[in-house]
């Protein structure tokens, strides 16, 4: 008996050292990543501690399996987290499955939502307030972000989504450079320069064809006519902006009625594609590839990606397309106006998850890494050595990264720095890009804002839109714009919204 106790007792100690020399072996000591321990962004590394489930639910579409998600598995190995991603291409699908959660208060952890949705789901108390958490836990998403940025997405002064960062300025008016030589002409540098180029275009037959088969200026709807307001010192109707200090909505401004007088000079003369009120989609683009028109109002990438020159090219092998600066008019040469606070996607955190510490610093841990260093290359190009190399302090390409990881914008919480980001997907494009984002423009404001009781934005923007092609085609005088002013107030109560947005953007810091 005394034999088989002392067997037993030694096996058992052989077990404890064996389990003792292990835990030592995994420690903190030896982690070969450890967690920074900062800030939230403790990035866990490799197995240490428990790997912590999230959530993540967004209105997107792209998003490859789980065997073939390597940023997935580069974020779960980075963080120690089990990354469970659901995307909806629709966004009634999307919305329909989000309801479904939160009837059933089972919200993901982090969730895709624009302004609309903030303003509903915080009214109804469902979204976390971020706002004591952005010195310390977010700090990092903070220095990325900067504060105007945070400001989309904010409610009454206080923070409940993380907007992504703001994109750059794409668009700009493309002029046939091959046309212009044709006829002996120089590039329009005024409005009055550009109206006749644009009748050349219609008259003087640019192409070469010996028939009368090309348009002067083409686009889709009244956005045709969006990079001329700068011209007289105004932006699209109903935007807001800045001006001599004071928050002023564009309907109001004496200048637009100017701007439509133009538009209107410029349809009465035959030199605006005749269906532009019917072009949907990139019909416009197609028009201007197929050689039909001469100038476009349009973003860089649907002229000089390699797909688009190939077919401009198979049409006519001498066509020429280059940027082309708003032209000079009374109020300066601005392009198209730019909305700062324009937002897109932002991601929320449900309220409920402030009783999960552990998942919660998990969430935040994710935000922060993906804002800075090594994350958020990560989710711009793909993995460093696969996708991308670095030479020197810049990123560059490989032929993989178009190939394999055009999904990674999916993983881009918090967005990322555009224009290195452009620059590094579309190398052989820097000029364009440059060119576009850095033409002098009007910073509007409209994205801050959030619609009070009592006003249908959608009732509103199509009475505007009806009166205003009414305006530009002739079929109502430009002397009875005091009285569409006067529905748009009374019927549309669009004096109601004007009073709440300068307020709202007064509150924020803008204007006076």
């Amino acid at each position: 008996m005394k034999r088989i106790f002392s067997v037993k007792l030694l096996l058992a100690l052989t077990l404890l050292m064996t389990t003792v020399l292990t835990a030592c072996s995994t420690g903190k000591d030896n982690d070969p990543n450890p967690g920074t321990g900062n800030n939230g962004n403790d990035q866990g590394g490799n197995g240490a501690g428990k790997v912590i489930k999230l959530d993540i639910m967004q209105s997107a579409s792209g998003l490859p399996s789980p065997d073939k998600d390597f940023i997935r598995t580069a974020l779960n190995e980075a963080l120690n987290v089990d990354i469970n991603m659901t995307t909806y291409g629709s966004p009634d699908d999307y919305q329909s499955q989000l309801n479904i959660r939160m009837s059933s208060t089972n919200l993901p952890d982090l969730f895709s939502v624009n302004k609309a949705q903030v303003q509903q789901y915080q009214a109804q108390d469902i979204l976390l307030d971020l706002t004591p958490y952005m010195d310390n836990e977010l700090k990092a998403v903070k220095d990325f972000l900067g504060e105007d940025t945070l400001k989309k997405g904010m409610i009454d002064g206080k923070l409940y989504a993380i907007p992504k960062a703001p994109g750059i300025p794409s668009t700009s008016l493309w002029i046939r450079k091959d046309w212009l030589d044709n006829l002996k002409l120089e590039v329009p540098k005024t409005l009055d320069e550009f109206y006749e180029v644009a009748k050349a275009f219609v008259e003087r037959d640019p192409d070469g064809n010996n028939a009368k088969d090309t348009m002067g200026l083409t686009g889709t709807s009244l956005s045709t006519f969006a990079a001329f307001y700068g011209s007289f010192g105004t932006v699209n109707p109903g935007e807001f902006y800045v001006k001599d200090g004071e928050v002023v909505n564009s309907l109001y401004d004496p200048e637009m009625r100017d701007a439509l007088a133009y538009f209107r000079k410029l349809n009465e003369a035959g030199v605006v594609d005749p269906e532009i009120m019917a072009n949907n989609g990139m019909m416009h683009q197609e028009k201007a590839i197929k050689g039909q028109a001469g100038i476009i109002f349009i973003d860089w990438a649907n002229l000089t990606k390699n797909e688009f020159v190939e077919q401009i090219k198979t049409v006519n092998p001498n066509a020429e397309w280059i940027q082309l600066e708003s032209p000079q008019g009374p109020g300066g040469n601005y392009a198209n106006s730019f909305d700062i606070g324009a937002a897109g996607t932002m991601f929320a955190i449900p309220k409920s998850l402030e009783k999960d510490t552990e998942k919660l610093n998990k969430v935040f841990e994710l935000l922060n890494y993906v804002s800075e260093g090594e994350g958020s290359r990560l989710v711009q190009f793909g993995l460093e050595g696969t996708h991308f190399n670095i030479e020197g302090d810049k990123v560059v390409a490989t032929e993989l990264m178009a190939q394999e990881a055009g999904y990674s914008w999916l993983y881009q919480f918090t967005g990322r720095p555009e224009v290195e980001y452009l620059k590094v997907k579309f190398a052989s494009q820097g000029q364009y890009i440059d060119f576009a984002s850095e033409l002098p423009r009007i910073e509007v404001l409209n994205g801050f804002l959030t619609y009070p009781e009592g006003y249908n934005p959608a009732d509103a923007d199509r009475y505007l839109e009806e009166e205003f092609t009414k305006f530009v085609y002739g079929l109502r005088p430009l002397e009875e714009y005091d009285a569409f002013l006067e529905t748009m107030e009374n019927t549309m109560n669009y004096k109601l919204y004007v009073e709440s947005a300068i307020q709202q953007l007064n509150d924020l810091g803008y204007g006076k």
